[in-house]
């Protein structure tokens, strides 16, 4: 009786504008009380800053520290990586997403590649993983026909990722995995100008320290034209609510402290750090968990969880428009990016 009185208060809940939300609910969570106490949490965060400081701290979290890697994070998963591959347990949540994720991944890349290969539709494609934890998503790519890199800075999940697909002979010329970072390997593939089809951080970008560098590193390794896929979880009210005080501190769907507020990222201000990186987004997509069945499904806000299509745009005009454009210098524009 209770999960279904939750459940219809976690939907209802969900519906609502965050600014129209108030009162206590028949479960006693007060949503005003969760909004006032992020409030007087990030003003106290506030505080600590040095008043010469003009940039704001999510900003500075992001821009100053040149690696992608935030030693808190890395020492919170290494405690979780010999569970990676457990159903029911702290990942159930990922594994139930490929039934989105998967399908998202394929069709926007068969929209881009023509080519088709009969049960193997992502064959001849490079995608790198990137924080591919314990092998989650890298699989399925892989049995897709897809060459997949799996990269991630704990080596301990990276040992249980090429543990558990060493048992797949089908994966075996299609899956590898490195214990590395993403600047790592981007500073190799620098001078290759990009040696993959696709790039994949799926529920990556809020546990990085530094997006800026991220969305340099992904347009690096990305081949012209290759495609960047990223789901997340937007920074609102409603995320805050429903993905930390909820999923975290009630429900246990993962463990408490896995999420910061502060490092989530809107929609909008992910798109705006894409374009500016070399980026075209294609493509955005809200997504809904369902604790009470343990699905999830595509929705149209994009309030709590979305994902992203990306696309990196030609820096070059193609053969042809280069010829055109030697013919006729005083017709010559500027190349139009597909």
């Amino acid at each position: 009786m209770f999960s279904n009185k939750f459940g219809r208060f976690l939907f209802g809940l969900y519906s609502r504008k965050a600014a129209a939300v108030c009162g206590v609910t028949r479960s006693g969570f007060s949503w005003t009380a969760v909004c006032k106490q992020r409030t007087l949490w990030l003003q106290r965060s506030a505080c600590v800053e040095t008043p010469r400081s003009t940039v704001p701290c999510h900003t500075s979290v992001r821009s100053a520290s040149q690696t992608t890697v935030d030693p808190d994070e890395v020492r919170r998963f290494q405690s979780l990586a010999s569970k990676w591959w457990d159903e029911q347990g702290e990942f159930a949540a990922l594994h139930a997403m490929n039934d989105l994720r998967v399908p998202f991944i394929r069709d926007n890349l068969l929209n881009v590649h023509t080519t088709r290969h009969p049960g193997k539709p992502l064959a001849g494609l490079r995608i790198l993983d990137v924080g591919c934890g314990g092998g989650l998503l890298t699989e399925p790519l892989g049995r897709l026909g897809a060459n997949v890199l799996g990269i991630d800075p704990v080596e301990q999940s990276v040992g249980t990722a090429q543990l558990h697909s060493s048992y797949d002979p089908d994966l075996h010329d299609r899956v590898c995995y490195r214990a590395c970072t993403l600047e790592e390997l981007s500073a190799v593939e620098e001078e290759e100008d990009g040696q993959f089809d696709a790039v994949v951080a799926s529920e990556v970008v809020e546990h990085l320290a530094d997006l800026e560098t991220f969305a340099f590193c992904c347009s690096t390794v990305l081949k012209p034209g290759g495609s960047l896929f990223i789901t997340t979880i937007n920074k609102t009210n409603l995320s805050y609510a429903l993905g930390i005080v909820v999923a975290e501190q009630l429900l246990r769907i993962v463990p408490s402290g896995t999420h910061d507020w502060e490092k989530f990222i809107s929609p909008v201000e992910l798109e705006r750090l894409l374009e500016s990186n070399g980026f075209s987004v294609q493509s955005v997509q809200g997504m809904l968990y369902n604790p009470l069945s343990g699905a999830w499904c595509w929705t149209d806000s994009t309030a709590i969880n979305y994902a992203l299509h990306a696309v990196k745009l030609r820096d070059d005009p193609q053969p042809d428009q280069a010829e055109e454009s030697g013919s006729h210098p005083e017709e010559h524009t500027a190349a139009t990016h597909s």
